[in-house]
C-alpha cells in the first residue's frame, strides 16, 4: 500500500507562489509515475503535472506550463509542485498521485493523497 500526504496549499494573491509537497510512503517502489490533479466544484479532474520516478521525466497542462514546475526527490520520496505566477483559476484542490505508465504513454494514478486546497483571491 501506498500513502500520499500533501501539503503547502493555502491562500495566495494573484501572482504570487506556492510550493505543495508530497510525501509518498509504502511500496512506493512499485509506482513508476507521480503526478498532481487539480479539482474545481463541478468540473472533472485535471491532470496538472507528472514526472517519472527513474528519469524525471516530465509533462505539464497547457494551462500551467511555465508556470508551474514538478520535481522529485527520490531518496526522500517526495515531490514538489512549484507554483507561479498563480492565477484565480488556478483555485482549486490539488490532489497528489501516484501510479504507473501505461504502454500508450497515459498516466494510470492508483494511489491519491488527501487533497490540499489552493485558493487565488485577492
Amino acid at each position: 500500500q501506498v500513502q500520499l500526504v500533501e501539503s503547502g496549499g493555502g491562500l495566495v494573491q494573484p501572482g504570487g507562489s506556492l510550493r505543495l509537497s508530497c510525501a509518498a510512503s509504502g511500496t512506493i517502489f512499485s509506482q513508476s509515475a507521480m503526478a498532481w490533479y487539480r479539482q474545481t466544484p463541478g468540473k472533472q479532474r485535471e491532470l496538472v503535472a507528472r514526472i517519472t520516478r527513474g528519469g524525471g521525466s516530465t509533462n505539464y497542462a497547457d494551462s500551467v506550463k511555465g508556470r508551474f514546475t514538478i520535481s522529485g526527490d527520490n531518496a526522500k520520496n517526495t515531490v514538489y509542485l512549484e507554483m507561479k505566477s498563480l492565477k484565480p483559476e488556478d483555485t482549486a484542490v490539488y490532489y497528489c498521485t501516484a501510479g504507473i505508465i501505461l504502454f500508450s504513454g497515459t498516466f494510470y494514478p492508483q494511489h491519491w493523497g488527501q487533497g490540499t486546497q489552493v485558493t487565488v483571491s485577492s
